[in-house]
């Protein structure tokens, strides 16, 4: 009941003008019965704006942090996501993932539709990822057909360092329905799954236009954490060069006025100045 009150009446009129989100596909989408809408992932929102535009309730599989956070902010993230017909799930594989999968699995055998990111997390950079094949399992195990989706310019509504999302519009386009039924009462083995799951994901690749990368997304962000290494401040170089430059220079003064006044030392000059470059 919440949900389509938050969809007509509350968020959804907020979000049609704010963003004015645009659809082609529509007819694409099956009016009843099972059905697993897989998508790209690029931002947070995409898991609003594909169930405001469907004209039927999508489940969404979302990450188990957004159901486990302390404080009032956690309780009402928690909140907003059960109202909004997300289920935790677990990408740290093992017993986690086979119980999310069974979540899924449920929410397909009740006759709804299922939303799931193949990528398992959200892209870095825009680009399209290769898919988990957590969605073959999904596939195979149901027997529901696949509607790839394209969630389109939510990767340019927040850019990093951004804390509010940009005003711009958005579009969702919806690919014909996937059928799998001739892997049916075939073995699964991990051939399988990966050919089902490379099928997905280039379709969705084919309705978004983005660039595929054959690596997981998980992977990448990780590289780039690690490879990101904090660089010396220009001014800081700077000054360490002009105390270079100031000590040089004391040395060469001292230097002279050794030799001036005749001064005599037990050390040769040399000394003095190497002395003088290493203080």
């Amino acid at each position: 009941m919440f949900y389509w009150f938050l969809k007509r009446v509350l968020a959804g009129p907020i979000l049609r003008i704010l963003f004015r989100p645009w659809v082609r596909g529509l007819d694409s989408l099956p009016t009843e019965g099972p059905a697993i809408i897989a998508g790209n992932h690029n931002h947070f929102m995409d898991s609003i704006f594909v169930p405001l535009l469907a004209p039927r309730p999508v489940v969404y599989l979302a990450k188990k942090d957004y159901f486990t956070g302390r404080g009032i902010k956690g309780a009402v993230t928690r909140w907003f996501f059960k109202l909004n017909n997300q289920l935790p799930m677990d990408r740290g594989g093992g017993s986690g993932s086979q119980a999310s999968l069974e979540s899924g699995l449920k929410v397909l055998r009740e006759g709804n539709s299922l939303g799931i990111y193949p990528e398992g997390t959200r892209s870095p950079d825009g680009k399209l990822y290769r898919g988990r094949t957590g969605i073959a399992r999904l596939v195979l195990e149901s027997g529901a057909p696949v509607v790839p989706v394209a969630i389109i310019g939510t990767d340019k509504l927040q850019p990093a360092g951004r804390l509010i999302p940009k005003l711009r519009r958005v579009g969702v386009v919806f690919g014909a329905p996937m059928d799998f039924s001739k892997y049916s009462g075939l073995p699964v083995d991990r051939f399988m799954l990966r050919s089902v799951t490379d099928e997905i994901m280039y379709e969705i690749m084919r309705l978004s236009g983005q660039e595929y990368v054959d690596s997981y997304a998980s992977t990448v962000k990780t590289k780039l954490l690690t490879s990101a290494k904090p660089k010396k401040p220009e001014s800081d170089k700077d000054s360490a060069k002009g105390k270079d430059v100031s000590t040089g220079r004391d040395a060469a003064q001292r230097k002279d006025a050794a030799k001036t006044q005749g001064s005599s030392r037990d050390e040769p000059e040399s000394g003095d100045e190497n002395t003088s470059a290493s203080a």
